[in-house]
């Protein structure tokens, strides 16, 4: 037990803290050695270099040695620290990585320079990642959204086909008649307005490089919403220029690839498209998903904002729609936000059909503390 207490705490320290060598490692503990320096240790750096073979055989080494959690931290610090962004332009080298949303985020952002020969891989890796959000989230948002709907909406005077039976018996329980055993419903209640769009949903994504996350996320979501007959859908992305992507929806890796990361912010100009896409505001919910760091015009940008708000559209600020933790994001923007009324917070994409069920109720800024632990 001593000995493999003390063989955890040299892979730990790595070969630096043994000058000796009186600690040997075998077997399985010397290839996890080996893959840890080759990453962390910066006079090993040239371990594993940037030949597309060496990097190669360290992320088969790391699928072997590490479960795929790990693997993609891995990954992601590889990139980070080894500076590989130009390696993930070869598509021997895309076939070997763990899908997961970091690289989609790199991808995304190498998307301009991305040679034919490696597209098809990087559709691959994104489709994967993207498959897997959309088992996770599609049944959990469609839910809310019918579930809020219906309670949100009543029709009053329904057709037969569009009755709730449970709920107008629920409501008419007092007009029960003894002597015909029978319940005579003084009012009926319906489903709502069957075959219309009973709300608009506009996601205004921020684009810049800080947003990947958020940008794969928003992009799932919004797809996943498209597909809903009593919802309108738009997802508009922005930069310093705006693109309404909402023709896209079909299918989220189209919406992803027509994303450009990295570019600067004017989230004033995003905000003047998505007012003129404001057709009915007492239907409309605006989801703006941004750090708020706003590199365009600051009062223009909110004088919008407060004007948009008292128009009666639920708006609602996301710093971010990610799993990332804590994210960073302009304070004092988000403080003018909370002035306005807006709710401002950090959401996950688990808890995003909760946020979409509070808006389709227009519940109180108070819901929304409760529910995202507001500050």
């Amino acid at each position: 037990m001593l000995e493999d207490h003390i063989q955890k705490w040299r892979l730990i320290l790595g070969d630096k803290a043994n000058p000796e060598g009186d600690i040997s490692l075998e077997g399985d503990l010397k290839g996890i050695d080996r893959v840890l320096e080759a990453l962390y240790d910066s006079t090993r750096n040239s371990g594993l270099g940037s030949s597309s073979p060496n990097v190669n055989r360290w992320l088969g080494d790391i699928r072997k040695y590490f479960p795929t959690s790990v693997v993609q931290l891995m990954q992601k610090d590889a990139i980070e620290r080894l500076q590989l962004e130009q390696m993930l332009l070869e598509p021997e080298l895309l076939d070997a990585v763990e899908p997961d949303i970091h690289l989609v985020g790199t991808l995304l952002s190498l998307n301009k320079i991305m040679p034919v020969k490696t597209r098809e891989s990087a559709r691959n890796v994104v489709r994967k990642v993207v498959e897997k959000l959309e088992r996770k989230l599609t049944n959990p948002l469609q839910q809310a959204i019918k579930g809020s709907l219906s309670r949100s909406v009543r029709n009053l005077r329904p057709k037969f086909n569009e009755i709730n039976w449970h709920r107008t018996i629920q409501a008419n329980l007092r007009h029960y008649q003894k002597e015909f055993n029978a319940i005579i419903p003084e009012r009926l209640i319906g489903y709502g307005r069957k075959g219309q769009k009973l709300r608009h949903i506009i996601m205004l994504q921020d684009q810049s490089g800080s947003m990947a996350s958020s940008v794969v996320h928003s992009g799932v979501l919004a797809c996943i919403m498209a597909g809903l007959s009593s919802v309108r859908t738009h997802l508009v992305v922005f930069d310093t220029a705006v693109v309404d992507l909402s023709d896209q929806l079909g299918d989220p890796v189209d919406v992803l690839f027509a994303t450009q990361l990295g570019g600067g912010t004017d989230i004033n100009r995003g905000l003047a498209y998505a007012e003129q896409l404001i057709e009915n505001p007492a239907d409309t919910i605006l989801v703006l998903i941004s750090d708020l760091y706003e590199g365009g015009n600051k009062l223009e940008f909110l004088l919008r904002a407060a004007r948009i708000k008292e128009r009666g559209v639920q708006f609602i600020a996301l710093l971010a729609l990610s799993d990332q933790g804590a994210p960073i994001y302009d304070k004092e923007m988000a403080m003018q936000f909370a002035n306005l009324e807006i709710p401002t917070f950090a959401c996950t994409p688990n808890q995003f059909p909760e946020l979409m069920a509070a808006a389709i109720k227009k519940e109180s800024i108070a819901v929304y503390r409760q529910l995202f632990n507001m500050s």
